[in-house]
This record gives structure tokens, sequence and C-alpha cells, in this order.
């Protein structure tokens, strides 16, 4: 049963009534102190050995909030891959018996740690989240972890281990480097481009850029003319675009760090009457599908993102099951590249094959 968006003001309202009544925290008992064996008698006393310290107990698995309500939270839903994240993890915890809470942090910290204020007042017994920030979510997750309740983060990660329970994101090193290579073909290793950059907070604009010069900056001929961040805005791709193709009109490629900002580039190239530009993106969205299958963007590198999503909830499932899901915190899933090739098997960031 999918609990309606409009009750997150009400449970946010009752997580604030909460905190005021009562605190979170966990209790730990002391291990009882070792005893040493009697010493056998002996003519001359022996000094005693230096006590060696205690190894160090696993922590405890984490028993979540003793609802059945999963929470699920993503930046805005009018981004489909981000909404593709929502529905399918919503889809997967529907499907094992869950109840699910489907929110948006609208990429905002301080909102961010609303909701999980909420999920805590709904005793969540899991939250699959794709956060508002590497830094900024840490204490977030802390947060819902010290009220027993685990978190499992998808798409982007944290700059802290530990404390969420898994981590699953997509390869962006092994992605990006695919479309690169693929751009660099389609430029036939020469000539000039532009590069539109993700939002700075995003671990992931920074990994995706990084790699797709891994490969470029290899090619001499290939001449960088223009480097702007688009914050991952279709809008604002467009508009710097249209700036840049002012002062470089001859350009012939352009590298987005995602899809929704390849769709801007290309709108701007259309408009600005320029044809055989060589545009790559990052996401895999039906969008750009569309547009690589038209022969306006050349290619994308798709992020699992429905299966990432599932994934999560699956883990989460065995988790709250088993106390373990068995696999490391921080796992890569490879990305697929998308070009005229396979254009046609790519349907909501799930290639079907």
């Amino acid at each position: 049963m999918r609990i309606s968006k409009k009750l997150s003001t009400m449970f946010l309202a009752a997580a604030m009534t909460a905190m005021v009544f009562a605190g979170c925290g966990t209790k730990t008992e002391q291990a009882p102190a070792a005893t040493t064996e009697a010493a056998a008698p002996a003519e001359e006393a022996k000094p005693a050995e230096e006590a060696k310290p205690a190894e160090e107990a696993a922590p405890a698995a984490l028993k979540g909030g003793g609802s059945d309500l999963i929470v699920i939270i993503t930046p805005s839903h009018d981004n489909p891959f981000f909404k593709t994240e929502a529905d399918a993890a919503a889809e997967k915890a529907e499907a094992l018996g869950y109840k699910v809470l489907v929110v948006s942090h609208d990429d905002d910290a301080t909102k961010q740690s609303e909701l999980f204020d909420t999920a805590i007042a709904q005793k969540a017994a899991a939250i699959i989240c794709d956060n508002a920030g590497a830094d900024a979510t840490v204490e977030a997750v802390k947060k819902a972890r010290d009220a027993g309740i685990p978190t499992f983060l998808i798409d982007r990660e944290i700059n802290e281990t530990g404390v969420a329970i898994s981590q699953i994101v997509a390869n962006n090193y092994q992605g990006a480097k695919l479309v690169a290579e693929k751009f660099v073909e389609t430029m036939g290793e020469k000539g000039k481009y532009a590069e539109l950059l993700g939002k700075e907070s995003d671990t992931n604009a920074g990994v995706r850029s990084k790699a797709f010069h891994e490969v470029i900056d290899q090619y001499p001929d290939l001449k960088m003319v223009a480097q702007q961040t688009a914050n991952w805005s279709q809008t604002e791709a467009y508009e710097k675009m249209e700036t840049i193709l002012q002062s470089n009109p001859d350009i012939t490629g352009v590298i987005c760090g995602n899809d929704t900002m390849a769709m801007g580039s290309a709108a701007a190239i259309k408009a600005a009457g320029l044809k055989n530009v060589a545009i790559i993106g990052v996401d895999g969205s039906n969008d750009v599908r569309d547009e690589i299958k038209a022969g306006n963007i050349t290619a994308t590198a798709l992020q699992q993102a429905y299966l990432i999503s599932q994934m999560a909830v699956e883990q989460a499932d065995k988790y709250l099951k088993e106390g373990s899901t068995g696999l490391e915190e921080k796992q890569l899933v490879d990305c697929v590249l998308i070009d005229k090739s396979n254009a046609d098997k790519l349907d909501v960031f799930k290639l079907n094959e």
C-alpha cells in the first residue's frame, strides 16, 4: 500500500511533536569482566602479564523502527531518472509486502533532514535514499541509524562509510569512459568541443568529468573551447549552450554530465541551425534514446536506475530479516553504452534484451 505524498506534512508534524517528548538512543551493556585462572603454586611469584585489550565487537544489526513502512526519498520527480528510482523502489517494496512513503527532497539538504525526521517519527523499517549531498547527508543517515533505522543509498554516495548499510551506485567512471570513447570516435579524434558540468556538490559530476578527460585528453587535436556548469538542468544547458555558440560557432562536439543537459544542448544546437555535432550524455533516458534514434544525440551511458533501486529494496528486506545483506557496503553497477545500435531496447532506464 502506498502512502500519499500529501501525508508527509502530517508525518513531519507528528515527528516534531514526538521529538519534544521523547529522545532516541541506544543502550549498551558492558561485557562481564574477564576472569583469570588461579595460578599454580610456585616458589617464586611471577610478574602479572599485561592485560590484552578486548576485541571490538561487531556492531549489532539495526532492527528498523518497528513498522512495515519503507520511506523512499529522492530528488524531484520532474527528472524522469529520479521518478524511475522512486517508482522502481516502491514497486519492489510493495511486492515484498511493505507499505511505502515516496517523497522528494528537491536537492535541499534541510528538507532532506526533515524527511528523515518524518521517517523516524513513523518508525520506518528502512529508508531508501538518493541523497541531497555527499557531506550534508551524513548526519541525517546517522540520525536514522541512532533510531535503529537502516539507510540504503542509491545513485549518489556519501563521504563516510559505516553509516549507511549499502551504497549502490552506477559505475560513473566506467560509464563516462564508455561514452567518451564513442565521442572521440565520432569526432574523428579532432575538432573543437564544449563541456557542460553537473552540480558541483554532487560527487558524480566530478567523477564523470574526470573520466571524460582521461579519454579525450589523450588526443591533442581535440580542443575544449568552453567548460561551464549547467547544474543538471535542461533549461540551464540550453541557455549556456546558446552563449557558448555565440563565441564558438564552429564547435563540432559537446560532452554533457547527464542526459537532461544533453537534451538542452541538442535543442540549442538545433535552434542555431548547426548539424553534425557530436553530443554525449550520461543516464539513459527515454528522451535521449529518441534523440539518438533521430540522429540528434550521439550516445549516452545507461545508469541502470531501475535495477539499482530494486536492488536497494531487496537488500533492505534481506537485512531486516537476516541482519546482513551479505554484501560490501559500496557496490558498483556497470553502465551500458547506448547508441543507434541498441537504442530500441532501452525503456525507462532499463535495457530489455
